[in-house]
């Protein structure tokens, strides 16, 4: 018969078992290649930061990290795929703040992104650029309220599409300055800045990751950065909480798993995450697109999350937008 001491060493053991098998099989993770699903297409800064991140991952985790496009329903694809693969590490996803956009802007998605996508970690937070015409008659964003107020319902603000970063951001700004802007969308922000270059349209408010450049070469205005406080790269611009209190947008860029996805998974990706974002050469290369970024863990990227949702259902909802 037992004795009590040998049956609790037993029982023990026992439970102490799948805890040891799961820390090792995290250890050994990844023993096969992993897809990173990117939910756009190629050149975007969602697209970029993958393709960063994937190498460094690579490297530092011993195994590879592949980088595959799946775009389509602004992200919903792409995550859908996500949501429904097993939740074992092998398929991550990339995403953007249409993440947080699309819970309010879709009425029926077959998930919820909250419940259904583990938040792993945050890889870069970027500002929106508040970027006009170098012909609109404008340097400062109080003459460009003033200038749209004069002339309501004629400037027109193009975007990468409904319930995009930029439109929401410029969305955002119309709900705190009173403005009348007239919203032009287009298949991605690449051909809305085109128009914008050529003075098609007048405004737009341009993730830096891909504005900068023409800001730089002068072929666009920058009145503002929308960040919460001024840039490194762009010193001299101000930011438009200078001149709106309280106005703030970012775009950012995060990895998530599907829910399910076992602990030790998501803080081994976490930690190699966090092991680019201290390293000096990753953050000079994030610096240089005007990136900013901060350690951050799984918890700390899902209360982003929650915040970033609620903040922007408010912002869809105003502005009537719905992509169903």
């Amino acid at each position: 018969m037992l004795s009590r001491r040998r049956l609790l060493q037993l029982t023990a053991s026992g439970l102490a078992a799948p805890a040891v098998a799961r820390t090792a099989w995290a250890e050994a993770y990844p023993a096969r290649p992993v897809q990173m699903l990117v939910p756009f297409a190629p050149g975007g800064g969602t697209d970029l930061l993958a393709r960063l991140f994937a190498p460094w991952l690579s490297e530092r985790l011993g195994g590879q990290f592949v980088v595959l496009n799946r775009p389509g329903a602004a992200s919903n694809i792409a995550t859908e795929v996500v949501v429904k693969s097993e939740p074992d590490g092998y398929t991550l996803l990339a995403f953007d703040p249409s993440a947080a956009i699309n819970a309010t802007l879709y009425r029926k998605l077959g998930f919820v992104f909250l419940r259904d996508i583990a938040p792993v970690a945050l890889l870069m937070r970027s500002p929106i650029i508040l970027a006009v015409n170098p012909a609109l008659p404008v340097t400062t964003v109080p003459e460009f309220i003033a200038y749209a107020k004069a002339r309501p319902g004629k400037v027109n603000m193009g975007s990468g599409g409904i319930g995009s970063t930029p439109h929401v951001s410029g969305e955002l700004f119309k709900m705190m300055t009173g403005v009348d802007l007239v919203h032009v969308p287009y298949r991605g922000s690449g051909p809305a800045r085109a128009d914008l270059i050529a003075g098609q349209i007048d405004v737009m408010f341009d993730p830096m990751t891909q504005a900068i450049e023409f800001v730089k070469g002068g072929q666009l205005r920058a009145l503002a950065v929308c960040s919460e406080a001024r840039v490194e790269v762009l010193p001299a611009v101000p930011t438009v909480a200078e001149f709106v209190p309280g106005y703030a947008s970012d775009t950012w860029y995060g990895v998530g798993a599907p829910k399910s996805t076992p602990p030790e998974i998501i803080d081994r990706l976490n930690q190699g995450i966090n092991a680019g974002l201290d390293d000096a050469r990753m953050k000079a290369r994030l610096a240089d697109i005007g990136g900013s970024v901060m350690r951050n863990s799984p918890g700390d990227f899902a209360r982003f999350l929650a915040d970033e949702t609620e903040k922007w259902g408010k912002v869809v909802k105003f502005s009537g937008a719905s992509a169903d």
